[in-house]
């Protein structure tokens, strides 16, 4: 079983199949199921914050089995787009339309964008490259050098984008770290260029590398695809984006780190990002919402990642925070007590 409840998130590309194939209220199964059923059910089921056994561990990280599950995401994703781009013009009505696109969207944010956060912290350099052709197809390779040595270094700091601020809405909060992790990136590469004595218009900037590809790609979709179709597909990575920023936003909402007299900041703590041990949660994004052991070793596997007593926990799980948080009224009266007692 600790194996075999990683397939749940072989829900999702089933959900959006039967969005694509059906009309009415089932092209929206996978919000529904997602952000309806899920976060209903994680209300009544009990958090499980146990860990894997010591002797364990070193079994778990050896295991094949969790990095293909991995792997095939790379595949499945890339079908379900063109599936997504052949077929998004047949839809009858803006119903159907608009749930067939968020469908997609949910396909960029979970599987596109997680999957492509999880393996462009691994160390193989050919693990990294599927991570980036997973996060193409959201068109949001820039999150890789940000979030890498952007937010990793940043967080929790006025100069990370991705770090919520205290009583900061979250729809203010989409622009401000989407915008301001793009940029950043560009500064990131920029500066590694000029580590390395080249120009920053060089090949060897990855920020170039995703610029051109994405031209190539948006080009080839608007001239094989249409107008509408491209804008659909726009629609669709607009949505993936929206739902990456949204957890952004819960991870690590009002935990700043103190600053030292000297002007730096105090290191990385497990009290700087928020936790949760619901389970469905968990498995369906592969364990980020174990976020502060993510932290603490950014290329440890998910599947051994820990749960610790010191990091804060949010009430429910991610889905059902993500909904909280688009009420800003109701979510900062439920967390900003949170962060008084976390920090």
């Amino acid at each position: 079983m600790k194996k075999l409840k990683y397939l749940t998130v072989f829900l999702l590309p089933l959900s959006v199949w039967i969005s694509f194939e059906f009309k009415g209220l089932l092209t929206f199964l996978p919000m529904i199921v997602f952000f309806g059923f899920v976060p209903l059910i994680e209300l009544f089921l009990k958090p499980n914050a146990k860990n894997i056994e010591i002797q364990e561990k070193e079994l778990l990280e050896k295991d094949r089995f969790y990095d293909w599950i991995l792997y095939l995401m790379l595949p499945l994703q890339w079908f379900f787009i063109f599936y997504f781009l052949t077929t998004i013009s047949n839809s009858e009505n803006t119903t159907d339309l608009t749930g067939r696109i968020i469908s997609m969207g949910l396909m960029c944010g979970i599987i596109g964008i997680n999957v492509g956060h999880e393996l462009g912290h691994r160390m193989k350099s050919w693990e990294r490259l599927i991570g980036e052709a997973l996060l193409f197809t959201s068109l949001e390779n820039h999150f890789l050098p940000y979030h890498n040595r952007g937010h990793h270094t940043n967080v929790g700091t006025p100069s990370d984008a991705a770090t919520a601020r205290k009583n900061e809405p979250l729809y203010i909060f989409w622009f401000r770290s989407q915008f301001g992790s793009y940029f950043q990136a560009w500064q990131i590469e920029n500066t590694r260029m000029l580590i390395m004595k080249k120009p920053w218009f060089h090949w060897s900037n990855k920020m170039i590398q995703y610029s051109i590809l994405s031209i190539f790609w948006l080009t080839a979709v608007l001239s094989f695809f249409g107008t509408n179709v491209f804008l659909y597909y726009i629609g669709a990575c607009a949505t993936g984006i929206i739902l990456l920023e949204s957890v952004n936003y819960i991870e690590h909402y009002g935990l700043m780190r103190k600053q030292r007299e000297n002007g730096t900041y105090e290191t990385v703590k497990l009290w700087h990002s928020w936790n949760s041990n619901h389970i469905i949660g968990r498995v369906v994004l592969f364990e980020l919402s174990r976020h502060s052991d993510h932290h603490f070793k950014a290329d440890k596997p998910y599947q051994i990642l820990e749960s610790y007593e010191q990091s804060p926990i949010m009430p429910t799980g991610y889905p059902g925070m993500i909904i909280l948080s688009l009420i800003p009224p109701l979510f900062f009266k439920v967390m900003n007590k949170h962060v008084e007692n976390a920090l």
